[in-house]
């Protein structure tokens, strides 16, 4: 395994409570809910009440309307995040060995608003005629090939799909691929917007979805009255960078990646292995990457999606791989704020997690109201707090028995 270091050059991001990193991370340090009852479909037959859809956003400061005219919603979002951090981190103005420059952006589920759309207007019509721009806006690389066109990335480019770990397992293998000298720069993360009444229909067919009217008790992480996950859409970027090529080009680093675990429950295609023995395999193959121990480890950005099981079996997890350590350190889950974005979840967190390491602050889970034993960690609730942050650990789990972890480091100069 090469020793090259992998920073973090630059962020991006569209969300329901932000749509740039500032914006974004302002309204986490606030505890800002994203999450309101749907306004991009009627919802008054439809079981699902509520999501974090994200508002007020102009595609036209990035791209002319012909540009994304018949790009699925994903695909822009993807697009969107991904300038905002190819000109976060300057590389709009670098010299770059374009062969040498990758883009990893994955999605869990695509275009499905595009196929959803289709499907009702060819079950309507009499003819057999689609778009032909049908199947390039529903195919989950179709985000990360744009990119690469956008941003003339011409390494490794790949979409990595396993449900919601997908952003955690993009940054990921991005993160390896560098360490490992195959590529010098690569856009990792990912996007998803899956707010249609076709996908809730059938999240909430799977009980995996809330599916009451109040917002401020929807999205409860760890929460003994938690019901389900509240879907969110939005996309998070992060350019990772090898060291000593962001030190040539005299970048501003933001922090440093520095371990990667990832594996699959073979268990079931939607519940997690209930013991927590797999996810913390992959917790301990990320420690074990960063060539850490656990107990370096500040805080934990907690997939927590606020189901029954999920939550549950996290903190079996946390606690299998941290002991006694479990009671020090902080744990949140920060679905509670931006809604569950499926594949686009860990990439989001990630970003979280780089702007907590710099400002020393462990954001909270919001509208946490009722302890639940058996999600016993020790949990920043309701309001964010102040610490020194040097590690973080971010989690993210997915149907199918796929989990990821990924750590990050504070970076100093």
């Amino acid at each position: 395994m090469s020793n090259r270091r992998v920073v973090i050059t630059g962020m991006g991001v569209v969300s329901a409570i932000g749509n740039d990193v500032n914006g974004f991370w302002h309204n986490i340090k606030n505890g800002v809910c994203g999450i309101d009852l749907i306004q991009s479909f009627d919802t008054t037959h439809h079981p699902i009440k509520l999501a974090a859809e994200i508002k007020e956003l102009n595609t036209e400061q990035y791209f002319e309307n012909r540009d994304i005219k018949h790009n699925a919603r994903f695909i822009v979002l993807a697009r969107i995040a991904a300038q905002q951090a190819y000109r976060d981190s300057g590389l709009d103005n670098a010299r770059l060995t374009r062969d040498r420059f990758g883009v990893y952006v994955s999605s869990s589920i695509g275009g499905i608003e595009v196929l959803e759309n289709s499907q009702l207007s060819f079950a309507d019509s009499s003819s057999i005629r689609v778009s032909p721009y049908l199947i390039p806006s529903t195919l989950v690389n179709l985000a990360s090939g744009t990119i690469a066109i956008d941003v003339q990335a011409k390494g490794s480019n790949l979409a990595v799909v396993t449900a919601c770990a997908s952003g955690s397992n993009a940054i990921g293998e991005a993160f390896h691929k560098i360490r490992l000298g195959v590529e010098d720069v690569i856009l990792a993360g990912a996007s998803d917007a899956a707010i249609t009444p076709l996908s809730l229909a059938g999240f909430a067919a799977m009980r995996a979805m809330h599916t009451g009217d109040n917002s401020q008790r929807a999205c409860i992480p760890f929460d003994a009255e938690r019901s389900g996950m509240i879907m969110g859409e939005g996309a998070g970027i992060l350019v990772l960078e090898e060291f000593q090529h962001a030190i040539k080009r005299k970048a501003k680093i933001l922090g440093e990646i520095i371990g990667y675990g990832t594996n699959c429950d073979a268990f079931s295609i939607t519940s997690p292995e209930l013991e927590g023995k797999t996810i913390s395999n992959a917790i301990n193959r990320a420690v074990a990457d960063a060539g850490i121990k656990a107990t370096d480890i500040n805080y934990i950005n907690a997939h927590g999606t606020a189901t029954i099981l999920n939550d549950k079996t996290e903190t079996r997890a946390i606690k299998n791989v941290f002991g006694k350590y479990a009671k020090d350190v902080l744990v949140s889950s920060t679905k509670s704020m931006t809604g569950h974005t499926l594949g686009a979840s860990g990439a989001i967190e990630a970003i979280i997690c780089v702007k907590s390491l710099q400002d020393n602050f462990a954001p909270a889970t919001i509208n946490y109201k009722k302890p639940d034993p058996d999600c016993n960690l020790n949990l920043v609730v309701n309001q964010g707090v102040n610490k020194e942050l040097n590690v973080v650990l971010s989690n993210s789990f997915g149907f199918g028995g796929h989990n990821t972890s990924l750590i990050f480091k504070k970076w100093r100069e």
